[in-house]
């Protein structure tokens, strides 16, 4: 019976990362199903879930340990078996003026109301025409199944006036 690993994994950003981490799944016997990277201030990081015979496991958790030695700093951690979450899908997108606390204010918003985050990327772009920079964050996120969409909605929006942001909510499931 396949178990379903995730790896998290930082270095110092080199060409030949990826190649190294998915080879040395593959020469284990994994199978790599899905993954978000990305170079961030010199660092490459990302998060891959990996499928693999039971009996493989040992094994490729010491082949990852043996990466080490090139710099590599990994995490491996068998997934929960969960059922998944039947509530509504919504995007979220934001653009706003930078300044500390934004995604703090945005992320308790959604906590305070059970909402999950599932992807979310954010980024400082420079502000057009204004010689400022502006907050951006680009989020799919599930409600429970008991929050309305307009009590998520009015939630953002009234946050949004504090903020002094643009956001935009809408539901994709």
């Amino acid at each position: 019976m396949p178990k379903t690993l995730i790896l998290t994994f930082i270095a110092d950003d080199r060409p030949g990362l990826v190649e190294r981490i998915s080879q040395t799944v593959a020469d284990a016997g994994g199978n790599w199903l899905d993954s978000r990277m990305a170079h961030l201030a010199a660092k490459f990081a990302g998060i891959a879930k990996v499928e693999i015979a039971e009996d493989g496991i040992a094994a490729l958790e010491d082949s990852l340990r043996a990466l080490d030695a090139e710099g590599f700093h990994l995490v491996v951690e068998e997934a929960a078996e969960i059922a998944s979450a039947m509530g509504p899908v919504f995007e979220i997108e934001l653009l706003g003026p930078d300044h500390p606390g934004i995604l703090r204010d945005i992320s308790h918003c959604l906590a305070e109301r059970g909402v999950s985050v599932e992807d979310m990327e954010t980024d400082i772009r420079e502000a057009p025409h204004s010689g400022g920079t502006l907050f951006h964050a680009h989020a799919r996120v599930r409600a429970p199944q008991d929050l309305g969409d307009e009590d998520l909605r009015e939630s953002l929006e009234i946050l949004a006036g504090t903020l002094m942001v643009d956001i935009t909510v809408g539901k994709i499931l």
